[in-house]
């Protein structure tokens, strides 16, 4: 049977047979996931077209994966960070939802806090284990929708569940029965999509879990994890490592609408900002992520990257306020106590950071030359020069630019050979570290307060530098 697609306006195939193969022995995939080796990436050269739907969004699971891998949140912390998604998302909620634990009363506190906000975006939903009694918890607080952990590769359906395909199908379908019975939209979690098998198990289950929407009246979601990270998003790679391959087939072959999917994904091979816009590239509208990439093992997918390639893709923001990026790396430095390591992009204290001194000079002239964007602007973080023993006069005259915004200070001025002798001096008398700004400051403030004495002495060094 033919249909016509009124998108790609061609002539398509409707209908696809994807009955469940239920297999007495596992497909572990052993020739991709040789456990000794490195996991291997090969190539079928199969190209699915690009389908990008007209909506994407981001989700978050700052409260949920986030804090699988660290101590958890405080109620304060958690209703404070939320405020904050809330703002970064804009006013077209760009951070559709967010995910919380309701186990703990700390937990339980401050989902009912974040409802009481009663902002739109994101909309509070839960991960829950798969029992009746979580369901009614869910049902009580007033949540409307719930995460749940549906695993799909052999290696959790016959390793770790000791089950069968067949058997753990039909549980699937009766707990997420249960749920839609208690009044709540499920979202099913693919757990380990990249080691499953995806035309004998993944896309008949879909089709299932389609047609129980469809007799339900209920959208069930189905959010694709991409548990170990194995993910590859380079174009004609093999089943079932292809994100892709897995995008497109749940989408033309399982017929799940673009808005009922979502990819769920970990850096274990540094791909997971990749793999997260691919998914979106060919027909998944949600991304899951955490704040700077925060969770199990390597972490999820940054939250706040997948904030600048919506941008790059759509070519705008969209009203999301990203200087809200610098008030969340600030919040959690100073109130959490997370050390953001130095060179995460766009939180990291060096990100914008340079030390050497031709960058500083080209920065200087026009910082567009050494910026990636207006970072004053986007993110409320004017670019820096580290004052080092490589920032020659350029660095330092940026340095002073910078601190002391009143005036504009150049390579030739006294000042700045003042300091840039202080500065060799302190180098070449065995400092090895960088100059912090407490003390660039002390000296600044000293030469620009009057003290010419002080002044004339450095600049007589600065004129025995000179002459070496």
């Amino acid at each position: 049977m033919f249909k016509f697609n009124e998108k790609t306006n061609l002539l398509e195939r409707g209908e696809f047979v994807y009955p469940l193969q239920d297999v007495k022995e596992p497909n572990l995939y052993k020739t991709l996931y040789t456990y000794d080796e490195v996991p291997k990436i090969a190539f079928n050269y199969r190209i699915v077209p690009m389908d990008v739907p007209k909506e994407i969004w981001i989700t978050d699971t700052t409260f949920r994966d986030g804090q699988q891998s660290r101590e958890p949140y405080t109620t304060q912390q958690i209703v404070d960070i939320y405020k904050m998604l809330n703002r970064l998302g804009g006013p077209k909620g760009l951070i559709r939802q967010s995910e919380f634990f309701i186990y703990t009363k700390n937990d339980q506190d401050a989902v009912y806090k974040c409802l009481e906000l009663g902002y739109e975006a994101p909309e509070v939903t839960t991960w829950i284990r798969a029992t009746k009694e979580d369901f009614e918890l869910v049902k009580s607080i007033g949540i409307k929708e719930t995460g749940i952990l549906v695993s799909c590769s052999d290696y959790h359906i016959f390793e770790k569940m000791k089950s069968t395909r067949s058997k753990i199908i039909d549980k699937y379908i009766k707990i997420i029965s249960q749920c839609l019975e208690m009044g709540i939209r499920p979202r099913c979690h693919f757990e380990d999509i990249t080691r499953a098998d995806f035309y004998g198990f993944v896309v008949p289950f879909a089709i299932k879990l389609r047609e129980l929407s469809k007799e339900s009246g209920v959208p069930i979601k189905i959010r694709a994890c991409d548990t170990m990270g194995y993910g590859v998003s380079i174009p004609g790679t093999v089943m079932p490592r292809s994100v892709p391959g897995i995008i497109y087939g749940l989408h033309h072959h399982a017929f799940i609408p673009s808005n009922l999917l979502e990819w769920h994904g970990h850096n274990d091979f540094y791909r997971a900002v990749n793999n997260a816009t691919t998914a979106w590239l060919y027909g998944c509208s949600g991304v899951n992520a955490s704040l700077f990439g925060i969770g199990e093992r390597t972490g999820n997918t940054p939250l706040e990257a997948m904030v600048m390639e919506y941008a790059q893709l759509r070519g705008t923001l969209d009203g999301m306020d990203t200087t809200v990026i610098t008030e969340l790396a600030e919040y959690y430095e100073k109130e959490i106590g997370y050390e953001i390591p130095p060179m995460t992009p766009f939180v990291g204290k060096n990100f914008n950071l340079t030390r050497a001194g031709i960058h500083a000079d080209g920065i200087l002239k026009n910082e567009e030359i050494y910026n990636i964007f207006n970072t004053e602007k986007l993110l409320n973080r004017p670019v820096k020069v580290a004052v080092s023993k490589t920032s020659g006069l350029a660095g330092i005259a940026h340095w002073l630019s910078t601190h002391y915004k009143d005036k504009k200070f150049g390579k030739r001025d006294k000042i700045t050979r003042a300091i840039k002798a202080w500065v060799d001096y302190q180098f070449d008398n065995g400092r090895v570290t960088a100059i912090g700004d407490d003390e660039l400051e002390k000296i600044a403030d000293r030469l620009l307060g009057g003290d010419r004495e002080y002044a004339q002495k450095l600049l007589q060094l600065a004129d025995k530098q000179d002459k070496k």
